[in-house]
Formats: structure tokens, sequence, C-alpha cells
């Protein structure tokens, strides 16, 4: 008999298998296991699957929170052998093979699967942690959005108070940085035109500082090109080969010894498994990133029918023994590697390597205007690369309803522009 601590939700004839995480790598595994003999548990702090690559435009008004989240219970609402548990994580018992949540609840496992994901990496830069706004989660983006219209909230009521314009540092060149800052201009310039803010534009600036010698540098150097030059015609500023010291409550100091005044500093510059549930819960030293070093059919070594999968792990390329990036496409695809894995235990055959498939990058920089990069293929750019860029994200949004919102709202935006849902839903501790 379980006892009163232990949720046994197994089945006699499958086996329980618990996936740590509700995000693209968790939920891909999920979905492969469904209508299966296994019973699956998916455990998360949040009851929804955030699609992160739309969580700047949340944080910057374009979209809003229920556009880019779907609950998990209505996802698997037709599959029996899959439910989901409410909670956080606080340790896994190895020798008993039970994941421990927070509020005290033991959940039994013969499969575990570490998806918990990544934080951002503030690189141990003075004050990062305190004083910049990361864009990780959906808290993070309804954080973000409200630090950004309470800002041009307060230099209109105010202007004495202020410079006549607002300064916003995007640190980070990559695409979640360029797709930020060129969405941050873009509210900037929709706030003060249409909703007539007393904020002058010549005087406002969004700037994207980044270490390295071009942005975009994942991408092939023609759409870093088309890139910088979309910024420079939009008005933002790139400041490259340098990099942030210091994150102050008003601004950043440069490798250079610059310091840059700032109303908000935006912390695009990469993500850690480290502090994660996967990185603290194994006795391995960790790889890079603090992530869970895995083999290359995904198990981690010498753990039993453990594995760990998309940002949380370590998964090493076909090509030159790298490692994977941390993006959604490779949590996508793990996901859907792991599920087969495990049924390949379950069925008494052998597993096999996880091959990535790169299928490209694509990156948007503010309405019609993107770059493409397929595996095979030339650069697209402009209004072609801004529809490919919303045609795959509509194709992997979760749920109809999702797509047809964030369509119709997308639709809307470009027939109506500028326009867009700015409200201001300010936290207990800041609301006036």
């Amino acid at each position: 008999m379980a006892s009163l601590n232990t949720l046994a939700e197994g089945s006699p004839t499958g086996m329980n298998v618990v996936i740590v995480g509700g995000g693209f790598a968790g939920m891909n595994v999920a979905r492969g296991l469904a209508g299966t003999e296994a019973h699956v548990t998916i455990v998360d702090q949040h009851n929804f699957q955030t699609f992160q690559p739309l969580l700047y435009q949340v944080a910057t008004a374009g979209l809003e929170p229920a556009d880019v989240a779907y609950p998990i219970r209505t996802i698997f609402r037709n599959d029996d052998n899959i439910s989901f548990r409410h909670g956080r994580v606080k340790s896994i018992d190895l020798d008993n093979r039970d994941v421990v949540l927070a509020n005290g609840p033991h959940i039994p496992f013969d499969h575990l699967v570490l998806a918990s994901g990544a934080t951002a990496e503030f690189f141990n830069v003075p004050g990062a942690a305190v004083n910049s706004l990361p864009l990780y989660t959906l808290a993070d983006a309804r954080h973000l959005r409200n630090h950004l219209l309470l800002t041009l909230e307060e230099h209109d009521a105010e202007p004495e108070r202020f410079p006549p314009g607002v300064t916003f540092v995007v640190v980070g060149a990559g695409p979640t940085g360029m797709e930020t800052a060129g969405s941050v201009m873009e509210l900037l310039d929709i706030c003060v035109r249409r909703d007539r803010l007393n904020i002058s534009l010549e005087d406002s600036q969004v700037l994207v500082v980044d270490q390295g010698d071009r942005v975009l540098p994942a991408f092939p150097k023609a759409a870093s090109r088309y890139a910088k030059k979309i910024l420079e015609k939009r008005n933002i500023g790139v400041r490259l080969g340098v990099t942030v010291t210091e994150v102050h409550a008003d601004g950043v100091t440069l490798s250079d010894g610059s310091m840059i005044q700032a109303d908000g500093v935006i912390w695009a510059a990469g993500v850690s498994a480290r502090g994660t549930l996967a990185a603290d819960a194994l006795p391995h030293e960790p790889g890079p990133q603090g992530r869970v070093r895995v083999m290359n059919d995904l198990s981690v070594e010498g753990q039993e029918n453990i594995w760990a999968i998309g940002d949380a792990a370590a998964v090493l390329t076909n090509v030159g023994g790298s490692v994977c990036p941390q993006l959604a496409p490779v949590a996508i695809q793990s996901g859907t590697h792991c599920a087969k894995q495990i049924l390949s235990v379950l069925n008494g055959r052998a597993t096999t390597p996880f091959v990535y498939k790169d299928k490209g990058v694509m990156a948007t920089i503010g309405r019609r205007a993107a770059v493409a990069k397929m595996k095979r293929g030339p650069v697209i750019t402009g209004t072609l690369g801004w529809l490919a860029w919303l045609a795959l994200h509509l194709f992997y949004l979760v749920g109809y309803r999702n797509r047809f919102r964030v369509l119709t709202n997308w639709t809307w935006r470009y027939l109506d522009w500028p326009s867009g849902p700015r409200l201001i839903v300010a936290d207990a501790e800041t609301a006036p």
C-alpha cells in the first residue's frame, strides 16, 4: 500500500514515466507517449505551456499572455495515460526513484525525463541579475511590459524630472535581442505618435550591445548585414565588440569604460541550466552552461532509465561533437526522440543515437522585416522573410484557438498599424 505521501498513479501493466518540465522538450516526450501503456506524469510549477519565441511580443504589447500560453491539461484531455501534476520539484530521490515535490508528495518513476529548461545567464556580471530585465518566462514578459509602459507614462506625466527622450539598452544581438530591440522601438514609436506622449522620439534610442563583431552571429553574414541595415534604418543603435561589465539601476558600464544611462536594461545575452533542477539533481559534473551531460541516446550516464533533453541537456550534434544550441527546434526534436527511446526500452529494443536536424534559422526585426535561412536555399529577407517567420511560428503555436487569436491580432496590427493592447497590469507591489 502506498503511503499517504506518495502519489501512486501507475497502472499494473504500464511503467511510470515522470517528465519534469512542461516546455517544448517535455511536451514532445508526452506527445510521443500518448496512447501507449506507459503512464506519464508531467510535473511543472506552471499549468500551461509557454510559446517562448513570441514572449517578446507579449513584453512589447503586441500580444496578450493568453495568446502564447496553453493549458497542459487541455492539450492532453483526450489522452487517458497522461496526467499533469502542478508543483515545484524539490529534489529527486535516486535511490527510491521518487520525484519529491516542494509541498510534500512523492511521485514514483520507472523512467525520469529531465526537461526543466534553463534560466537567464548573467555571466556573473555585477548587478545584472538585480537590475536587468530578462525575457525567458511569461512572468518576465509581463514584468518587462509593465516596466516599459510605466516608464513611458512617468516620462509623459513629469517631463521636468527626466530628459526629453528615453533610452533602453538590449544586451545581446542574437535573435531574441534583435527581435526585442525592433519591437521596443515600434512600441516607442506607437506610444509617442498615436498616444501623443510628451516624449521626444529624436532624443530617444534603443541600443543593442554585444561582444561579437556582428549582429545575428549564428546567421550567414548576408543576413547579419541586412539586419544591421534595418536596425540603422529604424534608428536602433548597435555597439559591437564590447561587453557589459556592470549593470546599474540607471544604465550599464561597458568594457571600454563608457557608461550608458538607460531607463531599462533588457538582458538577452543567453541562457543557462545552472541552478535548475536538472543541473542540481544528479551527482555528475555539469556540462557547458550547467547542462546535464548525456550519452548520444539522450540517457544520463550511469543512471538507469534517466534522460535529459532540451535546454537542460548538453546534447551533442552529429557534426564535430559540438553541443547543440539551446533552441526550440533542439528541444522539440530531442523530446520526440526521447519518447522513442523510452518505447524502445519498454519493448526490449536497443536505443539509437540522437541526430539533430538543423532546418535553418530565422529572426524578425519588426514589421515586414525579417531574415530567414533554410538549411538549403538562399537567405530570405524583407516581407517574404517576415511572412515565412509568421507562418512557421503559427505552425508551432499550440492550440487552434491560440493560432486564430494570434493570426487575428497580427492581421489587425498590420491593417490598422500602429495599434496594440498597451495595458499596464501591475503587480501588487508596483500598483499605485
